[in-house]
């Protein structure tokens, strides 16, 4: 991912999914409510929610070409 859009993509993370992890069209992947999936900045995310501590945590990111 170019600087420029990493940059971006961090940004609309904090503004969208880092304010509620459950929003911003995210689904659940299966029938796990806390590992989900949604698309940020161009990128599609899988990641999970723990509440705990109140970290998402991405483990996959996809950038359009």
């Amino acid at each position: 991912m170019s600087a420029p859009a990493r940059t971006l993509f961090e940004s609309e993370m904090s503004a969208t999914l880092g304010r509620d992890p459950y929003g911003h069209g995210s689904c659940p992947v299966g029938k796990e409510r806390d590992r989900r999936e949604a698309t940020v900045a161009g990128a599609f995310v899988v990641y999970y929610v723990s509440h705990p501590v109140m970290v998402v945590t991405a483990v996959k990111i996809v950038a359009r070409p």
